[in-house]
């Protein structure tokens, strides 16, 4: 998947999530969906670059304090921005998950498996304003968070099922955060901000929090199926992605 990511200076995991096979025999289209976390440090040379992928709308998934605090440096007049605030579980919770040094790797694997739970089950809302942007966007479409793995990589399993896309590749696309994430130089210096001068925990321990996991988006999946009668359902009846959206969508975002 390495053609996927554009290591542009100052962005996160910012990557291409189409070009995947469907069951429709129709793959998606390259250059329409990206991901990515924050941009704050965009780089003026990697800005460039930037505006040369095309984006014609970023969806902002963040906190209003979180893109205060890291604001994207687009200008508004090269991209619309659509700004959905999704809060699954307290700021506050996490940043207590990711400063304990005592507490235990099953705890903080717990600690994201609830997180994406409520992301299922407490969000289809927001889900819903995602795919309205999305169908009013005719040119590229961004959807992105802070890190660009928990919110963003739901936002895109919806998105990738919606298209046809099957489930395990839409759980390797999820994955693939784990590749494209600089745990050197973007993950431990706000670790090291928050720690102080206390020990780091070892690798396995933070990249249960700044990597994904494959039970993290299962135990999103496992919701809609249990609580929402499987996929197709919970975007129909709960997100009200109704058919005629879906063609709309197919038509725009899969090879012809």
């Amino acid at each position: 998947m390495s053609d996927r990511h554009f290591p542009l200076p100052g962005t996160i995991n910012l990557r291409d999530f189409g070009g995947y096979d469907t069951r429709l025999g129709r793959p998606v289209r390259r250059r329409r969906l990206f991901r990515s976390g924050h941009m704050a440090e965009l780089a003026q040379h990697g800005h460039d670059d930037f505006v040369a992928l095309g984006i014609e709308t970023i969806c902002d998934l963040r906190r209003p304090e979180e893109r205060d605090a890291e604001p994207t440096p687009v200008p508004e007049d090269l991209a619309r921005r659509v700004e959905i605030e999704i809060d699954p579980g307290s700021a506050i919770a996490m940043r207590a998950a990711l400063a304990d040094a005592d507490l235990h790797l099953e705890d903080r694997i717990r600690y994201m498996v609830d997180i994406n739970r409520d992301l299922a089950r407490d969000h289809a809302d927001h889900y819903a304003r995602m795919f309205e942007a999305l169908l009013e966007t005719e040119g590229g479409f961004l959807i992105h968070c802070a890190a660009g793995k928990d919110r963003t990589g739901f936002g895109c399993a919806l998105i990738l099922h919606t298209l046809g896309v099957d489930e395990q590749t839409i759980l390797e696309d999820y994955l693939a955060t784990n590749d494209y994430v600089d745990i050197e130089g973007q993950v431990l210096p706000r670790l090291r901000r928050w720690y102080g001068d206390r020990s780091l925990p070892d690798h396995e321990t933070i990249m249960a929090l700044a990597g994904v996991r494959p039970e993290y988006l299962r135990a999103a999946l496992e919701v809609i199926e249990d609580e929402f009668e499987g996929m197709d359902a919970y975007l129909e009846r709960t997100v009200g992605l109704d058919a005629s959206a879906r063609e709309a969508l197919r038509a725009r975002l899969l090879e012809t």
